[in-house]
């Protein structure tokens, strides 16, 4: 089980990253210059209407919204990880999941967050890190 200050030690751990409490919703996002890639999210009374009539409900405990490099690999992650991994309406056609942090282990977290701020990065800042941290093996 993760937490948002483990989001919070993660996110912060990546160069050029700041925390900004977003005033629309007051929820925290970690962004780069080019822009947020794992941000706090609560539902709105929209999304509590619309996951109604779809006859689903917001998971308990916190929720983060993370960057996906795409449709398919949103697509991976809900069809693999339904557990931890969900999405709404208001997602429909965005790269984004939410990610239930009361259902997702450390390092799967740890991951999808690397993963959303390489791609809010420069090609060369990406290239950097990754040089710098390669994969574990094993």
């Amino acid at each position: 089980m993760a937490t948002l200050d483990d989001v919070r030690v993660i996110a912060l751990g990546f160069p050029g990253v700041i925390e900004r409490v977003d005033g629309h919703r007051g929820g925290a996002g970690w962004r780069t210059p080019a822009g947020l890639f794992v941000w706090q999210r609560g539902p709105s009374g929209r999304d509590l209407d619309q996951l109604d009539a779809l006859g689903r409900e917001w998971p308990p405990g916190d929720v983060v919204g993370v960057r996906t490099d795409g449709a398919q690999v949103k697509e991976a992650l809900l069809e693999t990880y339904p557990d931890a991994f969900f999405t709404i309406p208001h997602f429909d056609g965005y790269p984004a999941v939410l990610v239930r942090l009361d259902a997702i282990d450390l390092e799967q977290l740890r991951e999808v967050i690397t993963d959303a701020w390489l791609l809010k990065v420069t090609k060369r800042a990406a290239n950097e890190w990754l040089v710098a941290h390669p994969p574990a093996t094993g």
